[in-house]
């Protein structure tokens, strides 16, 4: 068990919901074109399986990537961050191999409950809508490193992360709840498709030696490290500022702006960054932009509800 929780890497885990946070949310602290009430609008029963089912899908893609990796010999004794379990040997490719399918059978069953209690009986076109981009995201998680046209090893690992734990997982779970879309909701799903990509950015610094070396054509290797870490400076304090005009044209009290706290933590990790010499040293960064965007998920989270009142809701 100990070896599975390992390929699970569960330090990725609360980056993955952070998007689901803010959509789910957003949705109880703000009023719908047809429900007045936020708290009718918002139910503790649907925000628990999305994020089971994003929960799923990010253990899904640490296994395929695992796999994918380790049988293409890309994690090696050149690799710098934590072994793997297939390439250490603790788990078969044949093991990996059904666990993979089980997750992927598991998470497609907890996305149509989603949709179930989205949508219920009726709203087929939005149902079956759903289901597609389910199922895309279930392959997707499967293809990144797994298969000979595996997208992660030609530089498209980014548009990925960006797509489903960005942009997907908060305008795509508000929607479930209000079913509408805000404009305004797209600035904090881009901030946090931008933060996620960052975290594949720093991991794939970390391993820019390794990757080149086997033939794995990250983005950053096709760049290169110094525009890698230009990319980087983009991306972490584009979602800086991206969180920031979503306050502000949300109309956000002063003490609503308490998830600038989340900031000190990634300006301090721009500063590592850029005196960073050996990109092998970067390993614990990835940690802290992780949690950094957890804790402003919450924060933000946070920020917008008004009332706690508004967290009793009904969960019929």
């Amino acid at each position: 068990m100990k070896h599975w929780i390992e390929a699970a890497r569960l330090r990725t885990l609360p980056l993955s919901v952070s998007g689901i946070i803010v959509g789910s949310m957003y949705a109880l602290a703000n009023p719908t074109d047809d429900v007045l009430t936020p708290t009718e609008v918002f139910n503790w029963k649907l925000f628990a399986f999305a994020i089971i089912t994003t929960l799923g899908l990010q253990i899904l893609s640490n296994f395929a990537n695992d796999y994918g990796d380790g049988i293409k010999g890309t994690d090696n004794e050149d690799r710098v961050g934590p072994k793997r379990t297939i390439q250490s040997g603790v788990i078969t490719p044949q093991a990996m191999k059904s666990a993979i399918i089980l997750t992927s059978v598991l998470t497609l069953l907890s996305a149509i409950y989603l949709i179930y209690l989205a949508f219920g009986v009726h709203n087929l076109g939005y149902s079956l809508f759903y289901l597609i981009l389910g199922i895309a995201a279930i392959a997707s998680a499967i293809r990144y490193t797994v298969g000979n046209s595996a997208y992660g090893y030609r530089g498209f690992g980014d548009v990925f992360v960006f797509v489903f734990f960005g942009l997907v997982s908060t305008l795509g779970v508000n929607f479930l709840y209000s079913k509408q879309l805000d404009a305004v909701l797209i600035l904090p799903a881009t901030a946090i498709g931008f933060l996620s990509v960052a975290v594949l950015n720093l991991n794939n610094m970390r391993d820019e030696a390794s990757d080149r070396k086997s033939g794995k054509n990250t983005l950053v290797v096709k760049m290169g490290i110094e525009n890698a870490k230009k990319y980087h400076y983009f991306l972490i304090v584009g979602a800086m500022i991206l969180v920031l005009l979503f306050a502000v044209l949300s109309d956000f009290n002063f003490d609503q702006y308490l998830f600038l706290l989340a900031y000190i933590p990634l300006i301090q990790h721009l500063n590592t960054v850029r005196k960073n010499e050996n990109t092998k040293l970067l390993d614990p960064e990835l940690k802290k932009v992780a949690l950094s965007t957890f804790a402003l998920s919450i924060l933000l989270a946070l920020c917008m509800i008004f009332f706690f009142s508004d967290l009793i809701v009904n969960n019929s």
